[in-house]
Formats: C-alpha cells, sequence, structure tokens
C-alpha cells in the first residue's frame, strides 16, 4: 500500500452546496431525497458543504442522479455544474 493520499476535489464541497441550493431542498429534505435517512444525518451533510469530510461514492452517486449530471462533473474541478438542475446526462443510465 501507498502512503501518498489521494488528491481531492477542492471544488466538491461548493457543489453539493449548489446542487441542494438549486433544488430549494434543506439539508434534511435532501437527505430524504436522496433515500439515505437511516444512513446520513444533517451535520453529515453539513460536514460535506464545509469541505471538512468527502462523501463515499454511493453518496455522490445519489446527489449526481437527483442533479441529472455526470458524476465526473461532481468530481472534476474543471467543470461547472449546469446552471439548470435538475439537467439532463449526457448519458444514458
Amino acid at each position: 500500500m501507498g502512503t501518498f493520499r489521494r488528491p481531492k476535489p477542492e471544488r466538491l464541497a461548493e457543489k453539493l452546496m449548489q446542487i441542494r441550493v438549486t433544488l430549494a431542498l434543506s439539508q434534511n429534505e435532501l437527505i430524504r431525497h436522496l433515500g439515505l435517512a437511516e444512513e446520513l444525518t444533517q451535520s453529515e451533510i453539513s460536514a460535506y458543504e464545509r469541505g471538512l469530510r468527502e462523501p463515499p461514492l454511493h453518496v455522490l452517486l445519489k446527489y449526481a442522479r437527483k442533479a441529472g449530471i455526470c458524476l465526473d462533473v461532481l468530481v472534476d474541478d474543471g467543470i461547472d455544474l449546469p446552471t439548470r438542475l435538475p439537467s439532463k446526462p449526457k448519458h444514458n443510465i
């Protein structure tokens, strides 16, 4: 196993908050809309949005699907979120 830390997306927290705000959801409403009421708490969503914690991949995938975007849009700092959410992803599910 290597000792190097993997690079983390610098804009992830900003994008997660932007998705929630654009969809006009509170943090608790977002948890319910993502279907993660048994798994996440409001404080975890807050930590994700402040960049203190990074969500697991399955949570990021739910965010992306709720926003109608591809997962790479969330994790690639060079790609901005669409102005309208939910959007239509450029791939077929």
